[in-house]
């Protein structure tokens, strides 16, 4: 699967936000300043549609994905009964990468990414390594024994993360238990902007 390989300092620093997993004190001093040689002296008050597509933005760093990924889970939240922007937010939330993620098995979405891209993720049992695969309420999420000896793996699984409210988490697996809502999750990205830039 494609994805964005570049310096992820930048990304955050353009939008202003940190996006990322782990925080350093490099990107926290330089958060405010856009990258570039002009700095903050280039940026200029953005227009509706500049606001609407830099929430995009903000939403693809977020989940690493390119923008076709994207825009094929915008249409589905589009085209299915219920409100777009919950649809949208819960479709995200519940990609296997992320999910993994979220139940604290991998110390950022890349690395829970790598994992159910090289086969050390069951879904039901069943090996799954293809990172968009939608995880439905009641599908049991599991690393295989192998990663499960992985350092880094350990190290996260130790610090012991706080599982969110749609998720249950047991040692090296964890379960959907009901769908993502906005109240769970505070994203740092407006789903109505992002709704509307795809509606021009």
């Amino acid at each position: 699967m494609a994805r964005y390989t570049g310096p992820k300092h930048k990304l955050a620093r353009r939008e202003g936000v940190n996006l990322l997993e782990k925080t350093s004190a490099s990107l926290t001093r330089r958060l405010n300043v856009p990258p570039g040689v002009h700095g903050k002296k280039g940026k200029r008050r953005p227009s509706e549609y500049g606001v609407q597509l830099r929430e995009k933005q903000k939403a693809k760093v977020m989940y690493g994905l390119l923008e076709k990924q994207f825009r094929k889970i915008v249409d589905l939240a589009s085209v299915q009964q219920g409100d777009t922007e919950e649809l949208l937010l819960s479709l995200l939330e519940r990609r296997l990468d992320n999910v993994v993620y979220r139940l604290g098995l991998a110390k950022s979405r890349m690395m829970s990414r790598q994992f159910v891209s090289h086969g050390h993720v069951s879904v039901n049992g069943k090996r799954m390594s293809i990172p968009s695969y939608t995880v439905k309420v009641g599908d049991v999420i599991a690393l295989d024994e192998t990663i499960q000896k992985n350092p880094d793996v350990i190290t996260v699984m130790e610090e012991k993360k706080e599982t969110m409210g749609f998720l249950e988490q047991k040692g090296p697996a964890g379960k959907l238990v009901r769908l993502p809502i906005a109240e769970d999750i505070q994203v740092p990205f407006s789903t109505r902007q992002i709704i509307e830039y795809y509606s021009r």
